[in-house]
């Protein structure tokens, strides 16, 4: 086979990029996986996972030269010397905010699976019929029982841990055994469960830390260091570094490229089909053309998106994909920065083990079983219930001895939650390609146009009011709720832009993922959502590309692509 052409191409390396290159690989084809990025190799590629914090010149802090240098990683948490070189540079790789909208990128092989909350939970019918029910956007075009059984498949390998709890917006899955709440989330738990009859639930988060070893992948459970965003020497978290990427490569079907920008699709009109990527390298800037029979794009949403706005032709001067309109268009996030925390009574004498990488769920209960709000859809919570640490001594005014010994013991007990929110699937939420700004190769960027509306500001009120309420009826002491800067993109779960659907006429994909308009093209990854739920999409994103894949080898045997 010529060095230049493969069975499939994958764009993308991260959480649905790492699905599609092990599946593709070990269903028997020759797959390419392009990777804009540096690579980084697992374990040996984790410089700073094992470093104390005091081993950082800056405390693992921020300098004002970073704050200079990343005008939009300073906006929030992501900016630090922890694990900097995991986020993009902002000089390197602008974008046009014509509203603001804070972009958080990563750029490696693994891409944001070495970062992601790891958060993971199923969606129901509750969020697949709820564009049809409500007359919003288009219909999906799959329902939970089309989707159910990629989330048992994926959820086995990955390792989700986390508690059954028979709840129906909610559906329980593949799970490994639950890490333990805290003293006081128990207790929380239970008072909010009993105060709200069941209609209110506090569960243990369900996330992708493996709490018993998987030892045919090679990795241990969970130490409680976290540490995961520093990338895990031990194989803890889901990964594409982990699991999904020596899964490709044990099969001697996978070949990696980094450094390797894709900046267009090749479309041949005779047979409708895409014939190949277009790439540039980024190191040598020299450009390159791969051939494949089917392509896997998985870039992340909006760079997804970016690579089929810059695949116009003649035919499709919109971009591929753009025959319906809709290319581009409904973007969505989720809207949090919104909650409420306070102080817990008692408990000195008890305490946890590690430091917990997971946190408490409160599952939606708005606009479900009879309540009924002024907005649609609705949130959940994250958050947790610890002792401060001893750093809180920079409050206090205490010195000598008094100081000393104040630092040998924690402080008080805490709890706090957190909103999630579902942001609509808007059309005039829209990306576009600007022709007036460049990057570091000379790419025209994105001009991002997106906000939150009435439905997300109604909804944040009780989001905030809620919190309060929930911690109140607790028992939780000295409590404060906030609104705080909730600016679309800060939940880093960007969907839509090449969404799903029944119709050609108002969608960009079908129901197996494959782009209308060149059917060998299919694309898995947040661009293809219909809607964006209130929980966690990553999960989802895992079992769609499994989906995906099987059909697409399936079409490939028959001929069909």
């Amino acid at each position: 086979m010529p060095e230049n052409i493969y069975d499939a191409i994958v764009i993308g390396s991260g959480i649905s990029g790492g699905w599609a290159a092990k599946e593709l690989t070990e269903k028997g084809l020759k797959v390419l996986m392009l990777e804009r990025g540096r690579n980084i190799e697992h374990i040996k590629g984790y410089v700073n996972a094992n470093k104390n914090p005091w081993e950082f010149p800056h405390r693992g802090g921020r300098t004002q030269q970073m704050i200079k240098d990343y005008p939009v990683l300073k906006r929030d948490y992501p900016l630090n010397e922890t694990n900097l070189d995991y986020w993009v540079k902002d000089s390197e790789c602008p974008y046009t905010e014509i509203k603001r909208f804070d972009w958080f990128r990563g750029y490696q092989v693994g891409g944001r699976s070495l970062t992601w909350g790891r958060q993971s939970y199923r969606w129901s019918d509750l969020d697949y019929e709820a564009n049809a029910k409500e007359g919003i956007a288009t219909d999906w075009p799959i329902r939970y029982k089309d989707i159910a059984p990629w989330y048992d498949y994926v959820e086995r390998f990955a390792g989700i841990s986390g508690s059954k709890e028979g709840l129906p917006q909610l559906p329980d899955g593949q799970f490994l055994p639950p890490m333990e709440m805290t003293c006081v989330e128990k207790d929380v738990a239970a008072r909010i469960e009993k105060q709200y009859t069941g209609k209110r639930r506090m569960i243990i988060g369900r996330t992708a830390n493996i709490t018993v070893p998987y030892e045919k992948q090679g990795r241990q459970s969970c130490q409680f260091r976290n540490k995961c965003w520093l990338g895990c020497p031990y194989g803890a978290y889901f990964s594409t570094q982990s699991s999904t990427l020596p899964a490709a490569t044990k099969t001697g079907n996978l070949t990696l490229r980094p450094w390797s920008i894709v900046t267009r699709l090749i479309y041949d009109k005779d047979s409708k089909k895409a014939t190949g990527v277009e790439v540039l390298d980024a190191e040598n800037n020299q450009t390159y053309e791969y051939k494949a029979k089917i392509i896997f794009l998985n870039a992340s949403t909006l760079n997804s998106t970016w690579i089929l706005l810059n695949s116009a032709t003649d035919i499709w001067p919109g971009g591929l994909g753009s025959s319906s309109g809709e290319l581009g268009h409904n973007l969505m996030d989720h809207h949090l920065g919104v909650g409420a925390g306070g102080t817990v009574d008692g408990y000195e004498d008890q305490y946890y083990y590690g430091r917990r990488p997971n946190g408490i769920y409160i599952p939606r209960f708005r606009n479900l079983n009879g309540d009924k709000r002024d907005y649609l859809r609705g949130f959940g919570y994250q958050g947790g219930g610890s002792r401060e640490g001893y750093n809180r001594s920079q409050e206090e005014l205490a010195i000598g001895l008094e100081l000393k010994e104040m630092l040998t013991e924690p402080g008080s007990w805490t709890m706090r939650i957190g909103g999630f929110g579902e942001i609509l699937p808007y059309h005039e939420n829209v990306v576009t390609l600007d022709k007036t700004k460049t990057d570091k190769w000379g790419l025209n960027v994105l001009a991002i146009d997106a906000e939150w509306k009435e439905n997300e500001r109604k909804m944040r009120k009780d989001m905030q009011n809620d919190a309060a309420e929930m911690l109140e009826a607790a028992g939780v002491k000295n409590i404060k709720s906030w609104d705080g800067d909730g600016t679309i993109g800060r939940g880093i779960h960007e969907m839509g832009t090449a969404r799903m659907g029944k119709d050609p006429k108002t969608s960009v994909l079908n129901k197996w993922n494959q782009v209308w308009d060149a059917q060998n093209v299919f694309v898995t990854d947040g661009s293809c959502m219909a809607s964006a739920s209130c929980v966690n999409p990553s999960l989802s994103y895992m079992a769609l590309t499994a989906r995906a894949a099987d059909h697409a080898v399936n079409e490939l045997k028959k001929g069909n692509i």
